[in-house]
This record gives structure tokens, C-alpha cells and sequence, in this order.
């Protein structure tokens, strides 16, 4: 798509704020009206927007995807978005643990360890840990807890805790991003621990950077979206 537009701004609407287009509301891909709860949301939308090139690509708006996946995908069904975000507390990636090398282990022993004790604490459940990839069943009063949270959130938030979970592989991470207990670098760092190790131990091939900064930008891209819905 080519830039058809001269100048992005923001104006209240009904139950919160949408962007328009030189005087023209701005639509999501099924044609609904954009509207976000919070005005900063709004604005920083309406920013990639005034910042876009002549010709359009959508990674560089990922902000405005959010909002539309909240509004498109997410808001006609959200116990049923909830429900599949919550599925990942049945296998948490910080309950999957290398048994060698030792250095890894230890690494993530240090770092998961750690999000699994504040996941204790905030939701009182337990979790249970393996070593390898064999699954293994969660307690039941944990999984309904963790599924309780998830299903506690309205779209905007559901849509923006979406990516934290599907790219890092951790529920729990992905609800302590979304709590504050978690700065979005401190849980890049622990979803990210067997990429780190791989690249420090063998080093990292272009492609495999290339892919791994992608995830990073829409990591963090949904950890703002989830902090300027509250500004």
C-alpha cells in the first residue's frame, strides 16, 4: 500500500481515543472503527503512522497491529482467545530444563528458578520442573489459576500479553511483564537463555540473528503496547 496521507492525529471518541487520517477515522483490516482505551496508546499509533514511508510495511506499525488484532481477532471471542494464551501454563518453558551441558543448566536453573518463585508467590500454585522435553503435567489447581489471570484481561491487554507468551514460550514470563515484576529486557533475557547460550557457545550465523532480532522487536513491541495502555 502507498502513503495516501499527509498527517496522522489523534481525537476522543466513544469510550476511548481513535487516529485519523487527515480528518478521516482510521479502520481496521474489517473495516471497524480503530478506537483504543488509552490516549498515549493512541497517539504512539498515530505516530507510526506520521512516520511511515511512501510505501507501507506493516512490521514497521507494529502498534497498530496489536490494536487491530485486539479489535479484529480478539474482542468477538476473548474467552476463547484467554483460553488458548493459557494453554502454555500446561508447559511453561521455565519448567523445561537441559540436564547438560552443566553451564546451561546452571543458567537457567538461576534465571527460571527465580520467575517460577515469583509465580508461586503471586498466583500460590507450585510448579512442577523436568529435565528434557518430555512433558510433564502441571498441578491442576496451577493451571486454572494461571488460566484465571489470562481470562481476568480485556482484549487490548489479552492481545498485547499475545506475543510475550508465543515468542518467548512462558506464560508466567509473560504475566510478570505484565504486572511490572519484570522489566521486557530482564524477561528477553530468560525466554532467550538456549539462543544466548547457542550463539555464545558456536557463534551466530546471519539468518539466525536476522530471525532472533525480529522476535526482540516484537517482544518489545508488545511489552509497549501493554505499558502505554495504562498511561
Amino acid at each position: 500500500m502507498k502513503r495516501f496521507w499527509k498527517q496522522a492525529a489523534v481525537a476522543p471518541v466513544e469510550g476511548g481515543w481513535t487516529v485519523k487520517l487527515d480528518g478521516k477515522p482510521l479502520r481496521t483490516p474489517e473495516r471497524k472503527p480503530l478506537a483504543v482505551p488509552a490516549e498515549a496508546l493512541a497517539r504512539a499509533i498515530a505516530a507510526e503512522w506520521n512516520e511511515a514511508a511512501e510505501t507501507i510495511d506493516p512490521r514497521e506499525m507494529p502498534l497498530t497491529g496489536l490494536a487491530n488484532a485486539a479489535i479484529d481477532r480478539v474482542a468477538p471471542d476473548p474467552q476463547a482467545f484467554a483460553a488458548g494464551l493459557a494453554k502454555y501454563g500446561e508447559s511453561d518453558l521455565a519448567c523445561y530444563r537441559a540436564e547438560t551441558p552443566r553451564g546451561l543448566a546452571a543458567w537457567q536453573e538461576k534465571s527460571w528458578d527465580d520467575l517460577l518463585a515469583w509465580g508461586r508467590r503471586r498466583f500460590d500454585v507450585d510448579f512442577c520442573t523436568t529435565t528434557g522435553i518430555l512433558h510433564v503435567a502441571q498441578p491442576e489447581a496451577t493451571v486454572g489459576r494461571l488460566a484465571q489471570a489470562v481470562a481476568s484481561l480485556n482484549p487490548f491487554r489479552l492481545a498485547g500479553l499475545s506475543p510475550l507468551v508465543t515468542i518467548g514460550g512462558s506464560l508466567v514470563a509473560a504475566l510478570a511483564v505484565a504486572e511490572k515484576q519484570l522489566t521486557p529486557e530482564q524477561a528477553w533475557d530468560a525466554v532467550t537463555i538456549d539462543d544466548q547460550w547457542q550463539s555464545e557457545q558456536w557463534g551466530a550465523d546471519s539468518e539466525a540473528e536476522a530471525a532472533l532480532q525480529a522476535r526482540r522487536d516484537a517482544f518489545f513491541a508488545a511489552s509497549k503496547f501493554l505499558e502505554l495502555l495504562e498511561s
